[in-house]
């Protein structure tokens, strides 16, 4: 049995889409910080190599271990819509950009991911850590945090995408089951988890 702290790195205060472009964190609430640390075990902390991410799991850490920075953790890749605001990419190809976000799967931008993708990257990061049988804190982003509530709760993706994460807010999820569950398609996620996942919190803010 193992349980992944997800937690959402400090805010970039962007106002475009934000994946994988290298923003630092604003880490300035640092009360805020202090009680997400008490809230969280004693366990190994992990990051996205994203500098926001890494940022704050520096900042939570408080002595305990580290494990190295894994890419798999990152964002969604927004490709040529990086840093870019959604209204500016609506009146430039609205039927696009509606149907990223309406029929979440196969979809990409220009040059970026679908969201199948990034459940792909983010689920074998998971693997890896459920596969030490412990908990792990782990420091990532909206959209990553998002692929494993939707894996945990056995949600489509547009079901899903209804969920706020919250800057610094944590969702536990805990696995018992004997292997991976799957990850491919919505109906193999509801079957998987009602049996081998517990959703412990999400957007739980300290």
């Amino acid at each position: 049995m193992s349980t992944l702290w997800w937690v959402r790195h400090g805010p970039t205060h962007a106002k475009g889409m934000v994946g994988w472009t290298d923003l630092p964190a604003d880490l300035s609430d640092t009360g805020q910080l202090r009680r997400l640390s008490a809230l969280l075990p004693d366990a190994p902390v992990i990051s996205s190599t994203l500098s926001r991410a890494v940022e704050t799991a520096d900042a939570i850490q408080d002595g305990r271990p580290r494990l190295p920075h894994d890419p798999d953790l990152r964002e969604l890749h927004f490709g040529e819509w990086e840093m870019r605001r959604h209204d500016e990419i609506e009146e430039e190809d609205p039927a696009h950009i509606r149907a990223f976000w309406d029929q979440p799967g196969e979809i990409s931008a220009p040059g970026g991911e679908s969201w199948a993708d990034l459940q792909a990257r983010v689920g074998r990061a998971a693997d890896r850590l459920l596969a030490r049988g412990t908990d792990v804190i782990v420091v990532a982003h909206f959209g990553a945090i998002l692929t494993q509530y939707q894996r945990a709760a056995g949600l489509t993706t547009r079901d899903a995408f209804g969920q706020k994460i919250d800057n610094l807010s944590v969702s536990a999820f805990r696995w018992a089951g004997s292997g991976s569950s799957p990850r491919d398609a919505d109906a193999d996620l509801a079957a998987a988890s009602s049996a081998d996942w517990t959703v412990l919190r999400i957007n739980h803010l300290a």
